[in-house]
C-alpha cells in the first residue's frame, strides 16, 4: 500500500509541476501575449502610414485586455477546482470516521475516497476543457488504478497517445501499470519510447532505472548492468555551475548498488565525488566518514 501511495505521489508531483512557470496558465493567454508582441513589432517604425489604423488597434487592445482578464479568472478557477480535487484524492482514510468536533474530512475506504475525487476531477474536465481537462483526466485514470484497474489502463492508453506533457506522464503511469501486472514486454516498450524522447518530462535516469529493473526480471543481466553503470557513472562525473563535483542522486546511488549486485568489478569504476568544504579544500567530515 505504501509503495502504491508513493508511486501516485511521484506521478502527481510530476504531473502538477511541469517546466512552465504556472501549470494552470491558459495556453490561449500565452498566445494572445505573443500576438500582442507581434503587433508591437509590426507597428514599430511605420510612422504615419499606419495612423489610419490606430482606432482599430486601440479596439484590439481593449478586446485583448478583456480577454486576458477573463482568462486569468478562468485559470484561477481551474487551479482552485483542480487543487480541490487533488486534496480530496489525498484525504485521510479512517474506518471510524472523523472524530467529534474535528473539521478534518475523511473517508472510510479507498474506494469511497477515489469515487469522490473522480467526481471532482470529472467536474473540472467538463467545466474547463483544454489542457486543464487533460490534466483532470490523467488524475481520474491514476485515481482509478486501485479501484477499477481495467478502466484506468484504458484511459491511460488513450491519454498516452498524446505528445503533451500529460500524455508523457500517462505513458509513464501506463508503463508502471504494465510492470505491476507483470506485462514486462509492454512496460519495457513504453519506457524505451520515453527514454528516446528529448523531453520526456520524467527524469531520464528514473525512466532508465525502471527499464533496467525490467531487464533484470527478464534475466537480461548485461543490459541491466549497462544501464545502471551509465546512470551511476554519469552522475559521478557531474559538476555544478562552478565546476565542482556534486553528490550522487538517490537514483544514481540506487543504480550503483544494483550494479554491485550484477557486476561488482565494474561497480568499482564508480567513484562517488567527495564534497568540498564551503571554506575550501576537502570537507573534513567526508574524510572522517
Amino acid at each position: 500500500m505504501a509503495r502504491k501511495k508513493r508511486r501516485f505521489e511521484q506521478l502527481e508531483a510530476a504531473a502538477s509541476t511541469p517546466k512552465e512557470k504556472n501549470i494552470y496558465t491558459n495556453p490561449l493567454q500565452k498566445e494572445v501575449s505573443e500576438r500582442l508582441d507581434d503587433v508591437g513589432e509590426k507597428l514599430q517604425g511605420k510612422g504615419r502610414t499606419i495612423m489610419y489604423g490606430v482606432g482599430a488597434v486601440v479596439v484590439l487592445i481593449i478586446l485583448v485586455m478583456v480577454f486576458m482578464s477573463w482568462s486569468r479568472r478562468s485559470s484561477g478557477a481551474a487551479q482552485t477546482a483542480l487543487g480541490k480535487a487533488i486534496e480530496i484524492s489525498k484525504t485521510r482514510i479512517s474506518e471510524t470516521g472523523t472524530p467529534a468536533g474535528s473539521t478534518e474530512k475523511s473517508f472510510k475506504s479507498e474506494k469511497e475516497r477515489a469515487d469522490a475525487a473522480i467526481v471532482e476531477f470529472q467536474a473540472v474536465a467538463d467545466k474547463f476543457g483544454g489542457d486543464v481537462a487533460e490534466k483532470a483526466k490523467y488524475f481520474i485514470a491514476v485515481t482509478k488504478m486501485d479501484v477499477d484497474r481495467v478502466a484506468a489502463v484504458q484511459e491511460l492508453e488513450a491519454l498516452a497517445g498524446n505528445n503533451s506533457a500529460v500524455g508523457k506522464m500517462a505513458k509513464f503511469a501506463l508503463a508502471q501499470a504494465h510492470l505491476g501486472d507483470n506485462k514486462l514486454d509492454e512496460a519495457a516498450a513504453l519506457f524505451l519510447e520515453l527514454a528516446k524522447m528529448d523531453d520526456p518530462i520524467i527524469a531520464k535516469d528514473t525512466i532508465n532505472f525502471e527499464l533496467a529493473k525490467i531487464y533484470e526480471k527478464q534475466d537480461k543481466k548485461t543490459e541491466a548492468a549497462d544501464i545502471y553503470f551509465n546512470i551511476a557513472k554519469t552522475a559521478s562525473e557531474a559538476k555544478d555551475l562552478d565546476g565542482k563535483p556534486v553528490r550522487l542522486t538517490q537514483t544514481a546511488n540506487d543504480a550503483k548498488e544494483k550494479l554491485k549486485e550484477l557486476d561488482p568489478e565494474r561497480a568499482k569504476e564508480i567513484v562517488e565525488p567527495t564534497p568540498e568544504s564551503p571554506f575550501g579544500g576537502i570537507n573534513p567530515i567526508a574524510i572522517s566518514q
